[in-house]
């Protein structure tokens, strides 16, 4: 099964919304996916859409520094990680939410914008494999 087309979920977590992309080994495309709220929609999701990796951003500072966002992020991951068992790999997701702002425009909500900014976390993954 070397062929195998690997199914990819970018996640852009946050502490009100937790925004999903969709992507595949085989297009390497992003998709804003949708917008959710808790770990079960999110492992609901990776159970449904059947995920074989998982790309989450980790939210350092300009200055390459870990805060306390990153240190949710982790905990998120160590959650994630009791319910699946996929590999989850952490990105820098510096820049990602600025992003999104300037692809969704003036006609933004919240919802489209972390959507987009969990495409271009896995984006930028999968334009490096």
């Amino acid at each position: 099964m070397a062929n195998e087309i690997k199914k990819y979920l970018g996640i852009d977590w946050g502490t009100k919304r937790i925004g999903l992309a969709l992507g595949d080994s085989e297009t390497k495309i992003s998709t804003p996916f949708k917008v959710v709220n808790d770990l079960m929609q999110v492992i609901k999701i990776i159970k449904e859409e059947d995920i074989d990796e998982i790309i989450i951003g980790d939210p350092l500072s300009m200055g390459n520094n870990k805060g306390e966002m990153s240190n949710k992020v982790n905990n998120f991951i160590v959650d994630l990680e009791t319910e699946i068992n996929i590999p989850i790999i952490k990105i820098d997701e510096r820049l990602s939410s600025q992003g999104a702002d300037a692809l969704v425009g003036d006609k933004k909500t919240k919802a489209s914008r972390d959507a987009m900014a969990a495409m271009l976390i896995l984006q930028t993954y999968l334009d490096k494999i």
